[in-house]
């Protein structure tokens, strides 16, 4: 037996030298692979394009060409940058470059950087990174002295600094494309060349000059068809013309932009098909050449590591025969082991059964609580809301409005519960905004000067200077944060003052470490309650006076830091007041600021009059809605149950439906999906008085576009209504 294996791992060893030795492919037959495989990709057969790169490649492995393999992985990654896989391309792409940096090609080094730079600022929108290779790809141009490709990539990073606004540092840029065309007159740039002249010169206020600029831009992108350049002339030409208040241009550039979108969008669409019968091979093709690389990788490897593994085998046995004595001693001792650990798993798995069952029972007690405390919560503040819009003389009757008070507050305990419910079973996960930290302090001073003033309290508010203008976070969590300790602040003082301090403590690259403290004079905490205001449930200070609240705030907020990484002290001293600290870091990124904004959804109101299908079957809650609607001047028709909902559906048209979930007969799911299945595409809103998160899935899962909970703000509702609808009509 042992002589059989040496045999035959002697053969395996001599067998890889033997590959060695065939006939290795010429460069000339690689180039000529290289160059088909880039024609086929200019043509879009993207198909045939990938499988002579893949065959060009294996064969510049093969001959350990590190500018041939650096050539086709660039070839492959155009593909796939042509078919919208911009991950893949990316990848390729760096992995062509690393082959590239192993050589002296400066051209194939400039290509890969300057393609790198395309996708990262077009496609990804990550401009500080796409700048970078642009840079990279300029520096190469500059050594072999090719003006053409300096030019492009010039052009290109002109457009991508004036698409953040920084026109200063593309100023230079802007300046050697106009010298190099005057030079040149190469017209394969001129339409975007007169755009961005038109938006430098809009920058610098020198109108008449930017007019023109774009005027010829639009005018030789019609006469060139251009139509991608010509869409974004007329689109940068809008902004220009509404800067000047010329309302009337702006729009009808506008829409000129917006019709030349949908007329190349139509024209994608026709590719699309193609496109996507390539795709469904391209991890094929990946894999296929991950296993080009590996199978070369094997071969030189091979030759180095057969006698060791003939060594390590013989080891192995030896080992394994050592260990095979103790392991026949030990198997009677694993045998018992083993029934005592099923006994124990069978304990466990009862146990854990049980304790699965009772978390399901009490996250349906909550929802169920919720649900049904909120449903009439809605009626009782939107009647109350009514009644103080329809009849203003009531506006300042101390009963009605401790009636909404006690409404609010009955909600604000409902929603404590819920809150507690989902960080206890790690359902809350932190999102990014960005904000300003002493507009979010002013925010909460503003919204509790009710109860400073009750209170006869001062709140002031000490923000360091140094802290960033704009931080990135989580800030309506930290704003929750704040609610909860400078209300508390304010209940447990009287004629005193509370404040709002902010320090920065440290930077780490884009992380920026800030104390916060939360100061009042108020009666302070005793020592040994100290130890236990974090707990749920637990009040202190309610000897003398009763201050309402749920014991459920502290715990809210030591818990939600923890969500952030961070942790918070208290120091208090009876009769003299109490201080809350603790520090949250918040990321400062003036590029990922601007990319949130950017993706932050504009409020589309409209002055349209829209067509409203409300489906509830609580009549209060009809009257509440129907109310709030027709305010807004909008139709409504109100129908009691899902059946009522379809067969009018199947004679009228709506704008958007609004479907309660909880209702007799069929439920808002149930509804949502027949009306899916009659093809009828109308946007469906759920108001409900669930959680959001525990409905989300199914929601989307039947057809329905958004979620309001029960009760909410009109304003809230009539953004979501015209969001969805001139979403709807521009997609139709």
């Amino acid at each position: 037996m042992r002589v059989v294996l040496f045999v035959l791992l002697w053969f395996n060893f001599f067998g890889f030298a033997l590959i060695g030795q065939t006939q290795l492919p010429k460069k000339n037959e690689i180039n000529k692979l290289t160059s088909q495989a880039a024609k086929l990709r200019q043509s879009g057969d993207f198909e045939k394009s990938l499988l002579i790169s893949r065959l060009a490649l294996q064969k510049s492995i093969t001959i350990h060409d590190n500018v041939l393999i650096a050539k086709n992985y660039n070839n492959v990654a155009a593909n796939y940058n042509d078919l919208v896989e911009f991950d893949k391309a990316i990848f390729y792409y760096n992995k062509g470059l690393n082959y590239a940096n192993f050589t002296q090609n400066d051209s194939i080094k400039q290509k890969i950087n300057n393609n790198l730079g395309n996708v990262f600022c077009f496609e990804k929108k990550k401009y500080e990174k796409g700048i970078y290779y642009f840079k990279k790809a300029l520096e190469y141009s500059e050594k072999i002295k090719d003006s053409a490709q300096m030019a492009f990539t010039n052009l290109n990073m002109t457009w991508a600094f004036f698409d953040i606004g920084k026109f200063r540092e593309g100023e230079n840029n802007l300046k050697f494309i106009n010298s190099y065309y005057q030079k040149y007159h190469n017209d394969v740039t001129i339409v975007v060349l007169n755009m961005l002249n038109g938006m430098y010169y809009n920058y610098k206020n020198e109108n008449e000059k930017a007019e023109l600029y774009f005027e010829e831009a639009i005018r030789l992108g019609k006469k060139m068809n251009e139509k991608s350049d010509l869409s974004f002339c007329h689109l940068e030409f809008s902004k220009f013309l509404l800067k000047q208040k010329d309302y009337k241009r702006a729009y009808e550039n506008l829409e000129l932009y917006t019709k030349l979108n949908e007329e190349i969008y139509a024209e994608e669409k026709l590719e699309k098909a193609n496109i996507e019968g390539v795709n469904l091979e391209l991890d094929e093709y990946k894999r296929t050449i991950d296993k080009i690389e590996n199978e070369r990788n094997l071969q030189y490897q091979s030759l180095k590591k057969s006698r060791i593994i003939v060594l390590l085998f013989i080891l192995a046995i030896f080992v394994l025969l050592l260990f095979l004595n103790s392991l026949i001693k030990n198997n009677k001792f694993r045998v018992k082991s083993n029934a005592d650990l099923m006994l124990a798993n069978k304990k466990l798995i009862k146990a854990n059964k049980k304790a699965e069952e009772s978390s399901k029972l009490k996250t349906q007690f909550v929802s169920t609580i919720s649900h049904e405390l909120r449903t009439p919560l809605y009626g009782v503040v939107g009647i109350t809301d009514l009644l103080l819009e329809e009849h203003k003389e009531l506006a300042s009757s101390p009963h009605l409005n401790s009636l909404k008070f006690s409404a609010r507050y009955l909600l604000s305990l409902v929603n404590d519960i819920l809150q507690i419910n989902k960080i206890e079973e790690n359902k809350i996960v932190l999102e990014e905004f960005t904000f300003n930290l002493t507009d979010e302090f002013y925010m909460i001073k503003n919204s509790l000067s009710f109860i400073a003033q009750n209170n006869n309290n001062k709140v002031y508010i000490d923000v360091d200077p140094s802290i960033p203008e704009s931080l990135i976070g989580d800030k309506l969590r930290f704003a929750q944060i704040l609610m909860n300790l400078v209300s508390n602040a304010l209940k447990f003082t009287k004629n005193g003052e509370v404040r709002l301090i902010a320090r920065l403590i440290e930077i780490n690259k884009n992380m920026h470490c800030i104390e916060v403290k939360i100061a009042d004079t108020g009666i302070g905490i005793a020592p040994l309650d100290q130890e236990i205001i974090f707990d749920k449930f637990v009040q202190v200070g309610r000897k003398e006076v009763d201050y309402q609240g749920t014991g459920l705030g502290l715990p809210i907020v030591k818990r939600l830091l923890e969500l952030f990484g961070s942790k918070i002290t208290v120091e208090s001293e009876l009769g003299r007041g109490t201080t809350f600290t603790f520090c949250i870091s918040f990321e400062c990124n003036p590029v990922k600021t601007i990319e949130i904004i950017n993706n932050i959804q504009v409020d589309l109101t409209s002055s349209q009059v829209f067509k409203v299908l409300v489906v509830e079957d609580n009549r209060i809650n009809q009257l509440i809605t129907r109310k709030i609607i027709e305010k807004n001047n909008y139709s409504c028709i109100v129908v009691d149950d899902g059946f009522k909902a379809l067969e009018i559906l199947d004679n009228e048209e709506f704008d958007v439906i609004l479907m309660d979930i909880n209702m007799p007969l069929m439920n808002g799911f149930e509804t949502s999906r027949r009306i899916r299945q009659k093809g009828i595409e109308t946007p469906i809103i759920a108001l409900t008085a669930f959680d959001k998160n525990e409905i989300t899935e199914e929601a989307i899962g039947v057809g329905i576009n958004d979620i309001i909970v029960k009760p909410f703000e009109a304003i809230q509702l009539f953004k979501i209504i015209n969001c969805l609808i001139l979403k709807t009509k521009k997609l139709v």
